[in-house]
């Protein structure tokens, strides 16, 4: 390792140099698909943070879940290493509190928030991801408590054949193959990935597999769009779950999902009508080589249908939507479930002043066959000083529901709660925005004051944990993230620097738990660092993180990934956990030490 951290040091010496034209764009124009009224980011009176494909191809990271460790005010909870077993939460939330979709599209799991992050893509297949913090229920309905997160998938646009092998440490193999073709207005794209290890220690071994086909037919104004993807994560999980000392755990989660959307423009209208299904399969044993001792299965189906609509008018934009789902659980311990929900959601975006100030008004309304209905109303206003400069405020009501596990899950040291009361909450928000072509910078102070939180907790060491409404808990925070994208021409020089910071604060002093495994064992302080610099077609990008969390000893993780670039080939090099720290991001699993890996990527066009 000593001569890679000599290739290190050796080339930061050459950051001085002229700047180059940098892979990464702006974000000024680009339409957040993540918010309905479909406006660009610089129009936006929210936080939202945006990871492009240029960051993604630069990053050492090889699935979605270490992307967002780079994202202010997301917290990463990983179990495993390479997004074998992951949690996402934001501004302090946890998994149960974010919501992922895919396009637009809620991935949802009515069991457990646990699965809400077995993506059914590749990392490749993703054009970007969108990340807006604060409360998504005005737009999303329930589960929106602190955020969500919305992968954009690629749009098939050209003729071509990739081909990737990488391989490292712990017997690593990592191989895709994927093939894209254009045919007039049509495009289909079609991939595999395999992903696997022998494991860093006992009974840490994995392997992920992920299938993608997508389809799109005519042209942005009127379009046809489909997604099939299965993904499958096998693996070892050695302490994942109760205790470190159960080391012989072992678990298979199997995801399928597929969406079909249409957009067409009729009479000043821009309708968007989807359907959907995902199914997820989760089989868990106790004892690897015994599954007989404890075995969970759980299957859950949900079906999805909606509609949206939006134009312009007079006051500015206007959107309208309906949404249905059927959620269907069937499971060893938890029993057979349904549950239906429908939702209505309206906004009218409101332009003053020369279309400098901008007031969105929305409300979104939701049935549940099982719990009371519930209505969340929201307001961002936005004022914008100058071109490259923007001040904002909004507020909203948001809540999440209990899941399946929360209610009625059983073990030898767990136990459901059916008395759970569904949590509430009303998140405020001020901050700024600043972009230009080559800089973008935010800030953001908020509040969120939530109500009859949700969290497994227990009064001491011997009793079972158990989910309880621990509260009430408002949560303070500040966010800060900067990029600078370099231009100047030369040989030599900067590509990207990007920081990011957050500051979470929370009273407690309304919550009745003495041991919380999720809720109050959120970040305090985080901090993460990018620096990208290149030599002619060699490329160097250095990330570090920084994470104080409460009830666990703070850390900080730098990952390296050095490439060779042209058009056709890539060359890589690979170093997670650059100075081996050693680190957890729960309070069961150690992580990984240093990972090398090396590998190349071969796209060829026809």
């Amino acid at each position: 390792m000593k001569t890679i951290l000599t290739i290190v040091v050796g080339m930061l010496v050459f950051s001085v140099f002229a700047q180059k034209d940098t892979l990464y764009g702006g974000f000024s124009e680009i339409v957040i698909h993540e918010q309905r009224l479909g406006i660009p980011f610089k129009q936006s009176s929210r936080s939202i943070d945006i990871v492009t494909a240029e960051v993604m191809a630069a990053s050492s990271a090889d699935n979605v879940a270490e992307l967002l460790n780079d994202v202010a005010g997301v917290d990463v909870r990983q179990r495993g290493p390479h997004g074998v077993q992951s949690d996402v939460g934001i501004r302090g939330g946890n998994f149960d509190q974010t919501l992922i979709l895919i396009n637009g599209i809620k991935l949802s799991d009515p069991q457990t928030g646990h699965h809400n992050m077995n993506i059914p893509v590749a990392i490749e297949d993703i054009e970007r991801i969108e990340v807006l913090k604060g409360p998504a229920a005005r737009i999303y309905g329930a589960n929106g408590f602190s955020g969500a997160i919305n992968i954009v998938t690629k749009k098939p646009n050209e003729n071509s054949i990739s081909v990737g092998v990488h391989t490292g440490d712990y017997q690593l193999l990592d191989m895709r193959i994927g093939i894209s073709n254009t045919f007039g207005k049509y495009g289909q794209s079609a991939s595999y990935s395999r992903n696997a290890s022998d494991g860093y220690k006992y009974n840490t071994d994995y392997e992920i597999e992920h299938y993608t086909y997508q389809g799109s037919l005519g042209s942005n104004g009127n379009q046809l769009n489909l997604l099939a993807s299965h993904s499958s994560r096998k693996f070892g999980a050695n302490g994942f779950y109760a205790s470190p000392d159960f080391m012989d755990q072992y678990e298979e989660t199997h995801t399928s999902f597929v969406s079909l959307d249409y957009s067409k423009l009729i009479g000043g209208w821009y309708i968007n009508p989807k359907v959907s299904y995902r199914r997820n399969k989760d089989d868990y044993v106790f004892l690897r080589e015994n599954p007989s001792f404890f075995n969970n299965v759980h299957i859950s189906e949900v079906l999805n249908g909606e509609l949206q609509a939006r134009s312009s008018n007079p006051l500015g934009i206007f959107q309208i939507g309906a949404e249905y789902n059927m959620m269907n659980l069937e499971s060893n311990n938890l029993g057979v479930r349904e549950r239906n929900t429908a939702s209505i959601n309206a906004e009218q975006r409101i332009l003053l002043i020369n279309e400098k100030l901008d007031i969105t008004p929305g409300v979104s309304y939701s049935y549940f066959s099982d719990l009371d209905a519930k209505i969340f109303p929201g307001l961002d206003i936005g004022y914008r000083i100058n071109k490259e400069l923007k001040v904002f405020g909004n507020a909203g009501y948001t809540f999440r529901v209990p899941t399946y596990t929360d209610l009625y899950y059983e073990s030898s040291v767990e136990i459901g709660n059916e008395d759970l009361q569904a949590e509430e909450a009303l998140s405020i928000e001020v901050g700024a925005k600043y972009d230009k072509s080559n800089f973008t910078v935010q800030i953001a102070l908020f509040s969120r004051q939530g109500n009859d939180l949700i969290d497994w907790s227990k009064s001491d060491s011997t009793s079972k944990w158990q989910p309880i409404n621990i509260g009430d808990l408002t949560t303070n925070g500040i966010e800060f993230s900067a990029q600078w994208r370099f231009h100047a021409a030369g040989r030599f020089g900067l590509s990207n620097i990007g920081v990011n910071y957050t500051l979470l604060d929370t009273d407690q002093s309304d919550v009745d738990a003495l041991l919380s495994r999720y809720t109050l064992e959120h970040v305090k302080h985080q901090l993460a660092a990018r620096f990208a610099y290149h030599i002619g077609n060699i490329h160097h990008n250095i990330q570090l993180r920084y994470v104080d969390r409460v009830n666990l000893e703070d850390y900080t993780v730098v990952d390296s990934k050095l490439y060779y670039d042209t058009k056709e080939v890539r060359f890589s090099l690979n170093v997670n956990n650059l100075f081996d720290e050693i680190y957890r991001e729960t309070n069961l699993v150690e992580l990984p030490g240093r990972w090398v890996s090396v590998g190349a990527d071969i796209k060829i066009g026809y």
